[in-house]
């Protein structure tokens, strides 16, 4: 039987205080080369299972086995953080703003060997499309640029798993876009293994192979995105991935479903528009233009529907339409 790559056994942390926020009794294996994300609303512990991981904090109990070997916390190490590992947060704390983004990266390289510490740093601004600001000063940076100089401090030294908490809160969308797939495709090159810790839907669904949901301190579930999403298990992770249709079991009859159970829950992409010219009961409340497609609020006795609509331009505020309700899930 081979020995799992990073294990968590019976792992705790409870913080004092009335809420007792943090993270209850969990088992969980990260596999080899995968991007894993971890997911959930603020406080169900996201952070504090990332950094005892990492071994940034003591756990109540249980332990961090990585490939076997025991993932000891400050208690034991003097400079907390296994050697294997390397984490990134937003924070700003660990570049030096007034240096060159050159020397940010290759300082974290010894001298012994000048010819690999110049071929290793430069790589790496390559990998994430840094190596034309490699002269600039980091103060000078962008957001989104200072966030990749962080990204390739980390990866210079060429850590084994790569654990990243919200990284991207604070960049541009167009920048995260092109920085989540460097990430990806240096997965894919390196055998590199991400846990990353996310509040944003698009990030877990585009980069993740694993996801990992959390409330009030417990992983309640998890798989491949495209499996939670199509099927979460319970409600709470539904709402967590995207602006669902929440429905009682009074407002789903009001759209022809017969629920047994005392919610529905649609995505919006799960009702249409019809072209029936009769039973027009729903009214376009607004139209949210997203671009390419538009998201309709509907509303009729009551009850209200946030829909996609492809055809930008078909309708006004206004109109009348049929709906058609494609899937829903019951809880």
């Amino acid at each position: 039987m081979s020995t799992p790559f990073l294990q968590a056994t019976s792992l705790s942390k409870i913080y004092p205080g009335p809420l007792g926020a943090g993270l209850k009794t969990t088992d969980l294996t990260i596999q080899q080369g995968q991007v894993t994300a971890i997911i959930g609303a603020s406080g169900s512990g996201k952070s504090t299972l990332l950094s005892l991981l990492y071994g940034l904090i003591t756990p109540d109990s249980g332990e961090v086995h990585f490939k076997g070997e025991r993932v000891w916390g400050p208690e034991v190490k003097l400079i907390p953080g296994h050697d294997a590992m390397k984490m990134v947060t937003q924070a700003e704390d660990d570049l030096n703003l007034f240096a060159k983004v050159w020397d940010n990266v290759a300082s974290l390289m010894p001298n012994t060997d000048l010819k690999e510490k110049r071929e290793r740093s430069e790589k790496v601004l390559e990998q994430l499309h840094m190596l034309h600001l490699a002269d600039k000063r980091v103060v000078e940076l962008s957001g989104g640029e200072k966030q990749r100089v962080a990204i390739a401090r980390a990866l210079v030294t060429r850590p084994e798993v790569l654990l990243l908490d919200e990284p991207f809160n604070q960049v541009d969308t167009s920048f995260r876009d092109g920085l989540q797939e460097d990430i990806r495709q240096i997965v894919k090159d390196t055998g590199l293994t991400v846990v990353m810790v996310s509040h944003d839907p698009a990030e877990v669904l585009s980069m993740a192979d694993m996801m990992l949901v959390l409330k009030d301190g417990e992983i309640i579930e998890s798989g491949h995105p495209k499996k939670i999403y199509n099927d979460p298990q319970y409600l709470y992770t539904a709402r967590l991935l995207t602006n669902c249709n929440v429905l009682t079991v009074s407002e789903a009859s009001e759209c022809g479903i017969s629920a047994r159970k005392e919610h529905v829950m649609l995505y919006p992409e799960w009702a249409e528009t019809t072209k029936s010219w009769t039973r027009k009961k729903w009214t376009v409340k607004q139209v949210l233009f997203k671009g390419f497609y538009e998201e309709l609020l509907l509303e009729y006795n009551g009850v209200s529907l946030r829909i996609l609509n492809g055809q930008a331009g078909k309708y006004i505020e206004g109109d009348k339409v049929n709906v058609k309700i494609l899937r829903h899930l019951e809880y």
